[in-house]
Order: C-alpha cells, then structure tokens, then sequence
C-alpha cells in the first residue's frame, strides 16, 4: 500500500445506496470543488464491527455536513446487500437509519485504487480517507479488520485541515479547535513552546 496523502483522490464511478434509493454512476467528481469528502472503507455488511463504525459516522453527521463534508462509506458488497442491511433494524446488527451514501464495489476497483483490498479475502481494510475542496488526499489512516476506528479523530481531523486551510498556520499534536497553533517556522515553534 501506498500513501495517498498529498495526491489526487482516485475517481470512482460506482453504484451507491443513499437513504433507500439506488444511484447509478456515482462518483467522486461531484463533490470537487464543492464539499469535502470523508471516504472510509469497511470490511462487509452483516458484520460485528462495522454497523458500530456506521452508526457512530451517522450519530455524527451533521457535525460533518455542518463543515462542508460529505460522508460516504464504501465496502466491497453489492448494492443489494446494502440496501438489505439498510432495512434490518438496528438491534440485531442492522445499520437502519444510516442515510450517507453507501459505495457498491463489487469489482473491488475502488479498494484497490486506495489501496485497502486484502485481495486473498476480498474485502477492504477499515480505511478512512479526508479529501479537500480540490479533490487532494489529505489524510489517510489504515486500520486492521478487528480495530474499530474513531470517527471522533476523523471529525477532529477535519476541522484541523479546514483550520490550516484558513488561517495559514499548523496545528499540533493533539490539537482540537480552539486550541494553540503555530506558524510553520522554527521561531514559531519557539513561540508555541
């Protein structure tokens, strides 16, 4: 695998689930230059980990449209697995209620081109993917298929890069909005220490 991070975002054109409905040619492109994107990979539908992941980016939705992103969850099952998971409640492990769009990649196409397909088992690793206004890969992390992701560090994240991206400054190590930054100088290190 490698870094994605300073590059252009792999285009897709896939078929997505988004509350109920079945999009054809859904892709990436729409959102550039409009809306920041929060990609993120998980293993299969009808699993244990996954519908924990997809509840908590729903309870968060809002926080992350409020900042201009979109969320959009891709694994490698068929549009007609989703929309059945879609419609099992949330009580027997179903994701019913999650309403951001859901990529089909069946082919495995968009797993391989962010490079998160474990290709002997055929699913996607839980990866998550910040792409900017212009379509560039700002963050890339990668996590194993037993390890749950923190969907509370994708938002902290994201408010870092739009942070960065508007007052020209870099934000430390676990900086959270409203935080000390810097200026990315040694005397602006010297003045955040």
């Amino acid at each position: 695998m490698s870094a994605l991070v300073g590059k252009k975002a792999p285009e897709f054109n896939v078929t997505a689930v988004k509350n109920g409905e079945i999009m054809e040619n859904f892709t990436l492109s729409q959102f550039e230059g409009k809306r920041y994107v929060v990609l993120f990979f998980y293993p299969l539908d009808f699993t244990f980990v996954c519908p924990t992941e997809l509840h908590e980016f729903q309870s968060k939705l809002k926080e992350f449209n409020d900042l201009g992103a979109e969320v959009i969850a891709c694994s490698t099952d068929s549009h007609f697995s989703h929309m059945a998971w879609l419609n099992t409640p949330k009580n027997v492990g179903g994701i019913e209620g999650v309403n951001y769009p859901m990529l089909a990649d069946f082919n495995k196409t968009v797993s391989t081109d962010y490079g998160v397909l474990v290709e002997d088992a055929g699913v996607a690793l839980r990866g998550t993917f910040i792409i900017d206004k212009a379509g560039m890969v700002q963050s890339q992390v990668v996590n194993a298929l037993s390890l749950g992701r923190n969907v509370d560090e994708s938002l902290r994240t994201l408010k870092a890069l739009q942070y960065t991206e508007e007052h020209g400054e870099v934000c430390p190590a676990n900086w959270n909005e409203g935080a000390k930054s810097m200026k990315p100088t040694q005397a602006g290190l010297k003045e955040y220490f």
